[in-house]
Formats: C-alpha cells, sequence, structure tokens
C-alpha cells in the first residue's frame, strides 16, 4: 500500500470501535443527529431495526434526535410497520413535492435532507437483518470525536444469501469485480476504502448539502468521490461494523446495479459515458432474449441550490 494510504488508515480506520453512547452524547455539544432509513418494500426488516434504534433517542439528552424512515414508494405494509415500531414516516412525494420524483435509493437519501434537521446524518439501509443498533454510535464517533471528518463509511463481512444456503463471506460482489478495480486505475487514492459502497454511513450536513446526489444506486461511489474531491483523504474515515447480513440480488440485478454506479463514477472521474443502455439476456422457453435497461436519470443538484431557490 501506498504510504500516503497507509498513514491515513492508521489514523482514520477503527477496528473495533468502543465509543459509549454517553460518550459521544458529551461530545454533541449541541449537535443534532438526525438517523434516516431509505425503504422500499421492506416490512419484513424495517420494524425490528426501527425497534433497535429507538432507545437512543430516549431520554433528556438523546444520542439520535429524530428517527425517520422515508418511504421510496411501497406497495407493502412498510410504511404501517415502521411508523408502528417508533419512527416517523415521510413519503418521498411529501417531500419537496413540487419535483416529481425519479426512482432509486439516492432520490430518497437526497429528499430526506429536506425531511430531517440534524447537523449530522446517518444513513442505515431498512432491508438488514438481526440489526445492531451499535451501528449508530461506532458511525457517528469519529464525526463527533475527530477534526476534519466529514463522511465516515462503515465496513463488515457480508455474508453471501444464497437460496438455500448461506456462504460466510462472498457478499460485495460489485465492489470485488467493478468498484475497486475502478478505483485502482482512476483514484488510486481511494484504495484504503474497505467498502466504498456500503449503505451504512454518516456525514455532516454541511458537506450532504453541498454535493449532488446520484439518483440510483451510484449515490454511494458518487459521495465517497465528492468528499475526495472536496476534503482530501482527511475527510473520509471508516469503522469496522462487524457483520452485515441483507438480501442479496441476483446477477442480473447486480448488473443494472453497476452500470448505474459505473456512471456516477465516470462522470466524477472526468471520464466520459456514451450513455449506452445495459443489454442483458434472459434464458425463455429455450430462447435467449435481450432485456435492456437505460442508464439512470442525472444527479439531483446539491440540496442546498433547491433549498434557496
Amino acid at each position: 500500500m501506498d504510504p500516503v494510504i497507509e498513514e491515513w488508515f492508521a489514523r482514520r480506520t477503527w477496528q473495533d470501535p468502543r465509543w459509549s453512547v454517553e460518550e459521544l452524547v458529551a461530545a454533541k455539544m449541541g449537535r443534532r443527529v438526525s438517523v434516516v432509513l431509505p425503504a422500499l418494500d421492506e416490512e419484513a426488516t424495517v420494524g425490528a431495526i426501527v425497534a433497535a434504534i429507538l432507545p437512543l433517542t430516549s431520554g433528556p439528552d438523546p444520542l439520535v434526535d429524530e428517527l425517520v424512515v422515508v418511504d421510496s414508494g411501497s406497495t407493502d405494509r412498510t410504511v404501517e410497520v415502521a411508523a408502528a415500531a417508533g419512527a416517523r414516516v415521510v413519503l418521498r412525494t411529501d417531500v419537496l413535492p413540487e419535483l416529481p420524483p425519479v426512482p432509486g435509493k439516492g432520490e430518497v437519501l437526497w429528499r430526506s435532507l429536506a425531511a430531517t434537521t440534524g447537523d449530522l446524518v446517518c444513513y442505515l439501509d431498512s432491508d438488514l437483518v438481526d440489526f445492531d443498533p451499535g451501528f449508530v454510535p461506532s458511525l457517528l464517533g469519529p464525526l463527533l470525536t475527530e477534526p476534519g471528518v466529514t463522511l465516515v463509511k462503515g465496513f463488515y463481512r457480508r455474508p453471501l444469501r444464497l437460496e438455500t444456503t448461506v456462504a460466510d463471506t462472498g457478499g460485495g460482489r460489485v465492489t470485488e469485480l467493478l468498484v475497486r478495480p475502478l478505483l485502482a486505475a482512476l483514484r488510486p487514492e481511494l484504495a484504503g476504502i474497505v467498502q466504498p459502497l456500503g449503505g451504512e454511513y454518516a456525514g455532516t450536513r454541511e458537506l450532504l448539502e453541498s454535493v449532488p446526489f446520484a439518483p440510483g444506486y451510484g449515490v454511494e461511489i458518487g459521495l465517497l468521490l465528492d468528499t475526495y474531491a472536496l476534503f482530501g483523504l482527511d475527510g473520509l474515515a471508516q469503522v469496522n461494523l462487524g457483520v452485515r447480513k441483507h438480501r442479496n440480488r441476483s446477477l442480473l440485478q447486480l448488473g443494472v446495479m453497476a452500470r448505474e454506479i459505473l456512471s456516477a463514477a465516470l462522470v466524477r472521474c472526468d471520464v466520459p459515458d456514451a450513455g449506452g443502455a445495459l443489454t442483458q439476456f434472459v434464458q425463455v422457453e429455450g430462447e435467449w432474449l435481450p432485456s435492456v435497461t437505460p442508464v439512470g436519470v442525472a444527479d439531483r443538484p446539491p440540496i442546498r441550490e433547491v433549498l434557496v431557490r
């Protein structure tokens, strides 16, 4: 590893984060914390995640000041389950209603900034299984205690949950097959980031309001690259969250995800993207037929620009 990256890794990586809730509450110094769960048809898991975080919102001096589930158009009981568990639930169509929503996770995260008030915002995926509420203080630790940190990425071991078995490792296939090689080629300074696509991370509102958001699956790589461009390596930190279990996707779904990630990364690395749709092939009654998915729409602008209009 490059000596500069190695030195950053030693200073900005917490392999065994042990901040106590009490220590972090004392370090808030008047700052507010928002925890946001983007959700789309996650009735099976979102309630348990909300219930696990809820104790962090209680008491006269809570660590978490608001816990918000932002729904992305669920057709199941996600909204009802999340509300019953104790979250404030916001529909994406109720945030910035003058702007028609576009599909994608990044769109919901972007709109959440207009629906929350925290000086620090912690994002957690809502499809996690056996959720550990310790994710929240671990992600907030560097932001509350280390000067200069603006974005904290979680990293973890990711079991691969197959149809009938669970492999101990093997998750994060898009990271290993696309993103890590891509960063090595175009942004080698970020080689020390363990999980560049991880959906568990926290950032300052100052950062998050000042950068564009890719509307789809490119949101995480976009935020990482934009933070590095603005604040360099010292603006980034990462913490070990142990194990992350969630729903794994098919190879065809991962292909679409990879195309959106590639699009977001290329534009931030000043590499032209022809914008070509992704053509995949599926077998139907013995024949291989094309399935075409267009590239996602353009980035949403920094939310600060929208809110001041």
